[in-house]
């Protein structure tokens, strides 16, 4: 029983000690007016773009369900 338990505490401290932690795919320098790992300089495009993305998957599930429900009563 203990060297059950002692058998996987050890490879518990093994998996810890070689798994590394993920570097992140991309780097943001703190500086004024660059805080945000895209471009915001046309405010009017960014909104654009940020409707587009929120609204898409926003509406997803409404037009899931409509087509659902279309699809059953056709």
């Amino acid at each position: 029983m203990f060297a059950r338990q002692s058998l996987t505490v050890a490879r518990q401290a093994a998996v810890r000690r070689t798994a590394l932690p993920q570097a992140r795919a991309f780097h943001v320098d703190n500086v004024i007016n660059n805080t945000t790992p895209f471009d915001q300089t046309n405010g009017t495009k960014l909104a654009i773009y940020m409707i587009a993305f929120f609204g898409g998957g926003f509406s997803l599930p409404f037009v899931a369900s409509a087509f659902q429900i279309w699809k059953a009563s056709a």
